[in-house]
């Protein structure tokens, strides 16, 4: 009980619900686009995917704390509070992620092992994202340029990343198996980034 009222229901305020879940309904619209017609159907790959990254992007704001610095010195330490935010959300991104697939006709759905690889990969990478923002500057909303960065890499992969290690790739590509391979270990590399960044934040000398 002491847990719960003086840590997980503090932090469960602080969590940027609005954003995330405006992110998550702009995320299922898109996935709903599936069920529309013939070319929407054709075109169901990319929509799962794009749904993806709109609930990835709500995720970016994850870390988003106005009052870092002056929360900086209470006695539960960052890590605690960051794996907190972390845990509080998970639910609620595999529910999420429920229903996006669910809304994806089953003819046309993906191979659901590999798309679910694709969404934890992108999920994580954006919360790692935060976490650097916050583990090697002094932002208190490391969520803005942490998004900035997530779209830019993913159309950046996706127009110019070489063809032997591609990881946007249809199913019906012979590829698709080693693409899923190299997701994996886009996911190992940002779970690891997220472990390392999640320490304390590194402080600036302050010059007298």
């Amino acid at each position: 009980m002491f847990l719960n009222r003086q840590l997980v229901l503090p932090v469960h305020r602080t969590v940027p619900w609005g954003g995330i879940g405006a992110a998550g309904a702009a995320g299922l619209l898109l996935a709903a686009l599936t069920r529309t017609g013939e070319t929407a159907e054709r075109l169901s790959l990319y929509l799962l995917r794009a749904a993806i990254l709109a609930f990835a992007v709500g995720l970016a704001f994850l870390l988003d704390d106005p009052a870092r610095h002056t929360t900086s010195t209470v006695p539960t330490r960052r890590p605690v509070r960051v794996a907190l935010r972390t845990a509080l959300v998970v639910p609620a991104a595999a529910a999420w992620w429920t229903v996006a697939l669910l809304l994806v006709p089953p003819e046309v759905r993906p191979p659901v092992a590999d798309i679910t690889l694709e969404a934890g990969a992108a999920f994580v990478l954006a919360v790692a994202g935060a976490a650097a923002a916050v583990r090697f500057s002094e932002v208190t909303r490391p969520g803005l340029p942490v998004t900035g960065a997530l779209l830019t890499t993913a159309v950046l992969t996706m127009l110019f990343w070489p063809g032997r290690w591609a990881l946007f790739v249809p199913v019906e590509d012979e590829r698709w198996a080693a693409a899923h391979e190299r997701w994996s270990l886009v996911l190992g590399g940002a779970v690891l980034l997220g472990v390392v960044c999640g320490i304390e934040p590194l402080r600036r000398r302050v010059r007298l």
